[in-house]
């Protein structure tokens, strides 16, 4: 299985209580075409303050730290945030072991969610709370900003079709690891796979992880977003400044309040 960038990625996401696999996500989620677009978008947005909700390792996050914004950065994984405050010595992002309950009132000019995140809030529930967490959190006019998968594309054929393994090494050991993917499949629109993590050294497993995402469609996405209060949707297709359609991959959502 290949994951050459986060926008084709399925794997090693932050999924209901469970999350990524910081041990190997940085070596597998490498730079690409949506980390580029999203920090454009904010170029044009000029916005000052910035909160990174999902973020993870801090692979994505530490970008903006030469833009000059005013950075917080939360996720619920500690393994991860501690890995994000490693790379960081500018002293420019507050890293917060948290969820979106931290995020502060009117407080940012936009809040982000990258690399898919919005798919792993499975209930209705779970993703009115953090819509709302976000809503609270903005400056009238701030922007809510972050991407999902189309369902109407099916992208899951694809994945169950490449049985190929990622590979990587373990930080400390430099050990050789496999990563590689069993699937469960849908009920309703929440689909399970499971991620293994092996050392290929010794041949034990290091991870056996579920994983879940929820695929929602476009219409769904947007009523959320009304009801919660979002006035200005704009949806754009596939990491270019143009509106989305129904055949494409990923959907970028860019609300404001």
């Amino acid at each position: 299985m290949r994951h050459q960038t986060v926008e084709h990625s399925k794997t090693l996401l932050k999924v209901g209580r469970h999350y990524m696999i910081p041990l190997v996500y940085d070596q597998i989620n490498h730079w690409g075409k949506d980390d580029e677009f999203f920090l454009a978008l904010l170029k044009r947005l000029q916005v000052e303050s910035i909160a990174d909700l999902g973020c993870g390792t801090g692979r994505w996050t530490t970008h903006l730290v030469p833009c000059g914004y005013k950075i917080t950065a939360i996720d619920p994984n500690e393994e991860a945030i501690e890995m994000a405050r490693g790379k960081d010595n500018s002293g420019n992002v507050n890293w917060i072991i948290g969820d979106s309950a931290d995020l502060q009132t009117n407080t940012y000019d936009a809040v982000i969610m990258t690399a898919n995140v919005a798919q792993v809030f499975l209930t209705d529930d779970s993703w009115k709370r953090v819509i709302s967490d976000v809503f609270r959190s903005l400056k009238i006019g701030g922007h809510f900003i972050f991407d999902t998968r189309n369902p109407l594309v099916k992208v899951w054929e694809e994945w169950e079709k490449d049985k190929t393994p990622d590979f990587a090494k373990d930080r400390l050991s430099g050990d050789p690891l496999e990563i590689y993917t069993e699937y469960e499949g849908f009920e309703g629109d929440i689909y399970t796979f499971y991620e293994i993590v092996k050392n290929t050294k010794t041949e034990k497993v290091l991870v056996h992880e579920k994983m879940q995402l929820r695929f929602r469609n476009q219409e769904e996405l947007d009523e959320s977003l009304k009801q919660i209060g979002f006035s200005k949707i704009k949806t754009y297709g596939d990491w270019e400044f143009k509106q989305a359609n129904s055949e494409n991959r990923s959907f970028i959502f860019h609300c404001v309040k």
